[in-house]
């Protein structure tokens, strides 16, 4: 065995629990990471994403530092980079596997490189809990619906799941390996809108166990209700932590599972994590869902190509407030909360009705926590054509929603500030008001503030209608 070891982060800025770089250092004395930048990933449809891998880059580097591990940062073709490494170069190589076809795929291509080469390498389980061939039914084949998928992970392995720390031993002194280098800083999008994001995160895994341990201390047992309430701290806001690896699901299993407790509170969260497990099996197993409707029906739906209401959308510019906070939120933070989330994509894909796939590629390039499992299958699952879905005629009416989840309006007020003077009655329907009233608080509606770019009734029966059209057609 090599006495150097090369460990590729991808999606795992993290030293606890990380299974490829507890391995190296174990194994060897000098331990090198490199993270290779593939512009083809990321340029224009991740750059919310660019920040947070720019400045988990340069954390991450600093922790590693404190062990003796070099990071290194070079920007490339993962698969051509690694065909550079030559038979007789004493490395070896170790990685944690990233559960999406084209990743899984490329580690085979690797992997079939180095063994013909004769290189060392090994590689690990990724961020999940079970890997997705893991869980499947009697017969041999996947799950389309999630409840009885995750009732089988929970049945059958995650029981088992050890409760480990794994150690990362210090390395006796820095390697360098690789010229050409590049600089943390020099992945970060070219557009300024993401210095917002500093506001609000701190990409480190020190933080997301901060997260984790606030959470499970001071929310967790309130999860069930308070999640519902986007004006609310009731989340976890641990996704684009879990995402880009600075925590491992593991550890977040294992905190919840030690609270001993039949809280439903705790159980709804967990099974937020089984939805990310599920989600991850459903792309391996139909990875057709990439590109187009699990359910092929919905190929012939009559999806509407209208540009002005998907900026009006895209801008939180559609005179529903509760869809325009949603909009807004997610532009200033690159996170939306998650009943948010469901609302906004109804409204797009059901008032609208356009195509779900423009609002998973704009959701792809504004998340933090874009997650490409994650992403596709929540899409389809609100525009009906996925697996579990939600029935199609199930329309989130959203003036309805702002009423339930945000009464006063506190949501809408933080995020939609030219409504901060409408009071409670009308915060959802502020075209409601008389225009008297309008002009006494200075919020003319049109003018101020958008009239609604479709009428909720007109759009429902619209949108019912164009599903009628596809049963009729199958």
């Amino acid at each position: 065995m090599a006495n150097t070891a090369l460990v590729w982060i991808r999606d795992d800025f993290r030293i606890q629990n990380n299974d490829a770089l507890t391995y190296a250092t174990n194994q060897h004395d000098a331990v090198t990471a490199v993270f290779i930048f593939n512009s083809n990933i990321f340029d224009h449809k991740r750059e919310a994403q660019k920040w947070w891998v720019s400045k988990s880059l340069e954390n991450f580097k600093s922790d590693l530092k404190k062990l003796n591990i070099g990071l290194e940062i070079i920007k490339d073709d993962e698969i051509n980079f690694f065909s550079k490494i030559k038979s007789n170069s004493k490395i070896s190589v170790y990685w944690n596997k990233v559960y999406e076809p084209n990743e899984l795929e490329k580690d085979k291509k690797i992997g079939a490189n180095f063994s013909k080469k004769n290189i060392d390498f090994k590689f690990f389980k990724g961020n999940v809990l079970n890997e997705y061939n893991k869980i499947t039914k009697n017969d041999g084949t996947p799950f389309k619906v999630y409840s009885p998928f995750w009732r089988n992970a929970e049945q059958f392995y995650l029981e088992r799941l050890p409760d480990k720390i794994n150690k990362v031993k210090k390395c006796k002194k820095i390697n360098t390996l690789f010229k050409n280098q590049i600089k943390s800083e020099d992945i970060l999008p070219k557009s300024d809108w993401y210095k917002k994001f500093e506001k609000y995160w701190e990409p480190s895994e020190q933080k997301a166990h901060e997260n984790l341990d606030n959470f499970v201390n001071k929310s967790i047992l309130n999860y069930g209700v308070d999640r519902d309430f986007p004006s609310i701290k009731g989340t976890s806001l641990l996704s684009p932590y879990i995402r880009n690896g600075q925590i491992n699901v593991g550890d977040i299993w294992q905190k919840c599972k030690k609270l001993k407790s039949n809280n439903v509170s705790i159980k709804k969260y967990t099974n937020e994590i089984g939805w990310r497990e599920f989600s991850h099996s459903l792309i391996n197993y139909f990875p057709q869902m990439l590109k187009g409707n699990l359910r092929k029906e919905f190929d012939k739906f009559p999806w509407v190509n209208n540009s002005k209401f998907l900026n009006a959308w895209k801008k939180g510019m559609t005179g529903y407030p509760i869809v325009d906070a949603g909009m807004r939120e997610l532009y200033e933070t690159g996170w939306m909360h998650n009943r948010i989330r469901m609302v906004v994509g109804s409204f797009l894909v059901k008032h609208l009705r356009i195509n779900w796939k423009e609002g998973e590629k704009y959701f792809r390039n504004c998340l933090l926590d874009f997650n490409e499992a994650n992403n596709v299958a929540q899409w389809q699952w609100v525009a009906g054509c996925g697996a579990d879905a939600a029935p199609y005629f199930r329309i989130f009416n959203p003036i309805l929603q702002g009423e339930k989840f945000d009464k006063q309006g506190d949501y809408v007020k933080k995020w939609v500030p030219e409504l901060s003077k409408v009071p409670p009655k009308f915060i959802h329907k502020p075209w409601e008001m008389e225009k008297k009233y309008q002009e006494a608080i200075n919020t003319i509606i049109g003018s101020s503030y958008p009239m609604p770019i479709v009428i909720h009734e007109k759009a429902r029966a619209d949108a019912l209608s164009a599903f009628q059209s596809i049963k009729k057609k199958n």
